[in-house]
């Protein structure tokens, strides 16, 4: 039936409603999934930009496009340590000294676990992630570095074995978690403490099950425990179980006692 100008509509109740007001015409273009419409529709499409190398490039930098980015270090980083036998991930400072107690330690941890047939996971860096590294690979052991991005340059220690290099922190944690059975952490800076505390959240969520974190080196992480129990769990942000989550050593034969206890193969659960 052809309309007369003064017809009724009906909405999504019984009474009735004026006809919407028609609009002029307006710029319309569908980009995929996403609809643009007046001053949003552009002048190029996406194939255009592509092959056009005289083009600008600053569509490379939009958010559309590091989604993708973002999706392929997903990828490569699965692809490149999913077959990695069972692992630990190992944190510490990247400022610890080469002469230093605790990158002995590092080296003893890092030996201890490729001898009890760990691959070893640090970020890849200086200092204690480096000592771990090493006493992986002198031990025979597979050293796996994941390093980041930085505005200053850190590179990969020379005793990583098996290295990535991420562009996003987010998905850096995702491998150091995914692929490893625990964690142990050295004394470090805010970097340590920023993974300390995602995998107690991780645990204490049940996101992971049966995920031991080691604290190595009572006298450093002492006060932080002290802390934890005398000002966040006595004003009630904290539940005292949560102090469960992990444990305190000072020997590397308590290491792998609590890590022990707790082993499963890889992308299995206990």
């Amino acid at each position: 039936m052809t309309g007369t100008g003064d017809e009724k509509h009906y909405g999504h109740g019984p009474e009735e409603v004026d006809a919407p007001e028609r609009k002029k015409p307006w710029p319309e273009k569908q980009k995929g999934p996403v609809l643009l419409r007046r001053d949003q529709v552009g002048t190029s499409t996406t194939d255009q930009r592509l092959l056009d190398t005289t083009g600008p490039t600053d569509w490379l930098h939009t958010d559309p496009w590091r989604v993708l980015r973002i999706t392929s270090e997903f990828v490569e980083g699965f692809g490149a340590l999913a077959e990695l036998p069972a692992s630990i991930s190992v944190f510490g400072s990247a400022r610890t000294p080469v002469d230093s107690p605790e990158y002995a330690a590092g080296v003893a941890i890092g030996r201890a676990l490729a001898e009890a047939g760990y691959a070893v996971i640090t970020g890849g860096g200086p200092g204690a992630m480096e000592a771990a590294n090493r006493g992986a690979s002198d031990a025979g052991g597979l050293s796996v570095g994941l390093g980041i991005e930085l505005p200053f340059e850190q590179g990969l220690n020379e005793f990583v074995d098996l290295g990535l290099n991420f562009r996003y922190f987010f998905v850096r944690k995702t491998m150091f978690v995914k692929y490893a059975q625990g964690f142990v952490v050295l004394p470090g800076g805010l970097g340590t403490l920023d993974e300390l505390f995602e995998a107690l959240t991780l645990v204490q969520t049940r996101k992971v099950t049966r995920f031991p974190v080691v604290l190595f080196g009572s006298a450093y992480w002492g006060g932080l425990v002290d802390w934890l129990k005398n000002t966040l769990i006595a004003e009630g942000k904290a539940s005292p179980q949560d102090l469960e989550l992990f444990h305190v050593v000072d020997e590397v034969e308590d290491v792998l006692k609590i890590l022990a206890e707790t082993r499963r193969p890889n992308g299995t659960q206990v």
